[in-house]
């Protein structure tokens, strides 16, 4: 019998759809779950399917492998990986290659790929975008780990991944170590932030000036044929258009307002604190999910915490005006979000020694993954022109639009504000942008204040050096 061209392990929905994604483009692949029957069901899928195979264990399915044998794990991030490992890697020889497809935390594909290095074997962290759909007809793929692993599995990866306009496959090297997964947890982080934004402007729009989900639904469908072209726009006309088929209800009126995570927009933004790169928008947008999370005493706070409402205040202008200031605001706000992600990894690629490349991991962006987006094609040819841009926002044709949008963007905030409707993101993402602006920040007075009570110094604006003043020796002005 002929050998397979690849191995899955973990036949949940991605993995199992990344299996026919493969045995659709010409592999032979071999399957194994711990949960005998998700390999049976499995099999029973691909009855008629000669390219696919199952394994009732790691050996078996090991022996089914073509050398260099080429394993794909789909399980959860954490112990699940390292136990896999640790039972794969007892049958597999000099040269193989176990690649990481979960959301793992990137240095702990990093402690991987160089324990396994120790047996001669490649360990590839790769992030996988696009959720189940994309997992079977095309995820934008961001593997890392040694280039000779990369080499191997490129004609594969390239095959099975999404592939945008210009027919690009949307996959490449990302780096050394980590850095794949390090990327994806960026991509991720981008995610959040964009996701929180777009639930603002909802927001605005919804409980401000009391537009239906059904005519929302046309708004952000006709958001998404300009400058908000994106997968999450996309999907966010599509809910505001369905109704729960047991009430009749707006879908949206019969979820519960509590958003879940799963801690890869978290790690993004305690890394940002790590590596010193500020990224706040992101952070709002985890910190909204946290207050998302109090559901309880949200309710007991509505009946006891005074402020306004968009009842109590409710706008008084023309609707149709303030919608496009809303989208105005948005689209600023999501390129300050996304400077905020590739000035990370800038910075990262640094402190890591990924030597990433900015332009590359915008390209394989642009599809399958769910932060496609129209913006992504402008933000790699920024980054094509000029690969050492400081920050996005810095580049001429970024720079022009923020300008043109930012008197929308504050007057959506100073609206929001006076509405009493909470827009974290928004307002982090302006504060950003009028940071970076600002040649002078009342940093001065801060580090005067750890200069009082710590002595922790300070230097001058007018001459070189590192000085300390004996505070309680200074006469009042």
């Amino acid at each position: 019998m002929a050998k397979a061209d690849f191995g899955v392990i973990g036949l949940g929905v991605m993995g199992h759809n990344l299996a026919f994604n493969m045995g659709r483009n010409g592999l032979v692949v071999a399957g194994y779950d711990l949960d005998l029957r998700k390999t049976r069901l499995f099999l029973e899928e691909a009855a008629a399917e000669k390219s696919i195979l199952g394994a009732a264990s790691p050996a078996e399915l090991v022996s089914l492998l073509d050398r260099p044998r080429r394993v794909l794990l789909m399980v959860p991030a954490g112990g699940p990986v390292d136990s896999a490992v640790l039972e794969l890697k007892q049958y597999l020889e000099a040269g193989d290659i176990i690649i990481d497809g979960g959301n793992s935390y990137f240095l702990d594909t990093a402690r991987r790929s160089r324990e396994l290095a120790e047996d001669d074997l490649y360990f590839v962290g790769m992030g996988v975008s696009g959720g189940a759909e994309g997992a079977l007809y095309g995820p934008s793929l961001m593997p890392g780990g040694h280039q000779q692993a990369w080499l191997a599995l490129r004609p594969v990866l390239e095959a099975i991944a999404a592939r945008a306009e210009d027919g690009l496959p949307c996959v490449t090297y990302i780096g050394p170590g980590g850095a794949g997964h390090y990327v994806k947890m960026v991509h991720n982080g981008l995610e959040y932030g964009d996701m929180q934004l777009i639930a603002e402007a909802y927001d605005l729009l919804h409980r401000g000036l009391g537009i239906s989900d059904g005519d929302l639904s046309k708004v952000f469908a006709g958001w998404n044929q300009g400058d908000l072209q994106s997968y999450l726009v996309e999907i966010t006309a599509e809910i505001l258009s369905l109704r729960d088929p047991e009430t009749g209800l707006p879908i949206l009126e019969v979820i519960l307002d509590e958003a879940e995570q799963k801690g890869t927009g978290g790690w993004m933004a305690v890394n940002a604190l790590d590596i010193g790169a500020p990224t706040p928008t992101i952070s709002a947008a985890v910190e909204s999910r946290f207050m998302s999370s109090i559901k309880t005493e949200r309710l007991r706070a509505s009946h006891i915490l005074d402020g306004p409402t968009p009842q109590s205040s409710p706008f008084s202008g023309d609707p149709k005006v303030f919608i496009d200031l809303v989208r105005d605001a948005l689209y600023a706000s999501r390129i300050v979000t996304y400077g905020q992600g590739m000035d990370l990894l800038s910075i990262a690629s640094v402190d890591y020694k990924y030597n990433l490349n900015l332009a590359e991991i915008a390209r394989i962006w642009r599809a399958g993954c769910i932060i496609r987006a129209r913006l992504l094609e402008d933000i790699m040819g920024a980054y094509s022109r000029q690969p050492d841009l400081p920050n996005l926002m810095m580049e001429e044709y970024f720079a022009s639009r923020l300008a043109e949008k930012q008197q929308a963007w504050r007057v959506v905030i100073q609206e929001a504000v006076r509405m009493g409707i909470p827009v974290p993101a928004i307002s982090a993402s302006l504060a950003y942008y009028d940071g970076y602006r600002s040649g002078v920040l009342p940093a001065n007075l801060t580090q005067a204040q750890r200069d009082f009570f710590g002595a922790h110094t300070y230097r001058r604006v007018d001459r070189e050096g590192i000085y300390h003043t004996e505070w309680g020796d200074q006469k009042n002005l």
